[in-house]
């Protein structure tokens, strides 16, 4: 940094708080998208917790598959309160634990995912190899290691960035606290925030993308090898719901991060990122789960059992 750059970090007002901007401030608009948003999040937390005690009363449920989604994450309610009281200011240590916990959670879905890849793949690819290979050892263990790697990395962003002084005007362009947000109102220079950032990412993110990739690949080469159609849609509507999931999650979060910083790009931005950060937990009761038909024969036990107690 020069010497008039120095000068004027210090003239610069250090700032305690930031508005997100969201969607706009139409109040029927915002209405609107609180009720919207209202109907997803209670429908996240009831699947989420239904899909839980289904997996724990129903011993058929007891696999790999429904231990890795039952690891998946859930929304926090931050944006629902800013909809409904139209108060929008988040202060720094706020937005800076709201970004924390964002990565945080991004990041072991991203091994959580690669997880379930790998379980279609023994499942489809290796059946006789799937009980020996798909052990409850191996799926606590690949649990740990995807929360412990995710943890890590978002710590080690979060130590630095926190280490960073904010300054300028207060309006964040976004409906929550992501990292080029808060870079470009850090006072400092951020260039080696933002190199040791991609240093991480491209350590911690490949290995699970990879991972997914190659067995999909296998997976489809496997299925294509099936001589009857009845055969191949068997095969292929065991990781189907997967595959959807996985596809909208690294497609909106791919797009949105090599998308280039422009003004007319942030609505586009701002609206793919609802389907990393609304619509897929949603997904994961919905599609993974009331769609497979052990999850709905364990739901029509439960709710038998219910009303036979209950005498109706």
């Amino acid at each position: 940094m020069s010497l008039r750059q120095k000068a004027e970090v210090t003239n610069r007002t250090v700032i305690g708080e930031f508005i997100l901007l969201g969607f706009g401030n139409d109040p029927e608009l915002q209405t609107l998208l609180f009720l919207v948003f209202l109907v997803i999040y209670v429908v996240t937390m009831v699947g989420n917790i239904l899909l839980m005690v289904l997996v724990v009363a129903d011993r058929r449920l007891h696999t790999p598959m429904y231990f890795f989604l039952g690891n998946l994450s859930c929304l926090e309610p931050r944006l629902l309160a800013s909809l409904l009281t139209g108060d929008r200011t988040i202060s720094v240590p706020g937005c800076m634990m709201q970004f924390y916990c964002f990565g945080l959670l991004t990041g072991t879905e991203c091994y959580l995912l690669a997880a379930m890849s790998y379980d279609r793949y023994l499942a489809i690819c290796k059946p006789l190899r799937y009980a020996t290979l798909m052990t409850s050892r191996f799926c606590l263990r690949f649990a740990a290691w995807s929360w412990i790697l995710a943890f890590v990395a978002s710590t080690l962003t979060f130590s630095w960035m926190s280490q960073s002084a904010f300054c300028g005007h207060k309006e964040i362009d976004h409906f929550f606290c992501d990292f080029n947000p808060l870079i470009e109102h850090s006072c400092d220079d951020s260039s080696l925030i933002t190199r040791l950032s991609i240093i991480i990412t491209s350590i911690v993110v490949p290995f699970p993308f990879l991972l997914t990739l190659m067995s999909y690949i296998c997976i489809i080469t496997t299925i294509l090898k099936i001589p009857s159609y009845t055969g191949r849609k068997r095969a292929f509507s065991t990781c189907s719901s997967h595959l959807i999931v996985v596809t909208i999650f690294y497609a909106t979060l791919t797009v949105v991060y090599i998308l280039p910083e422009d003004h007319m790009l942030q609505d586009l931005n701002k609206v793919l990122s609802l389907f990393y950060k609304v619509l897929i937990p949603l997904a994961n009761p919905l599609i993974y789960s009331l769609r497979n038909k052990e999850v709905t024969e364990a739901l029509r036990k439960i709710l038998h059992g219910f009303m036979v107690l209950m005498g109706i």
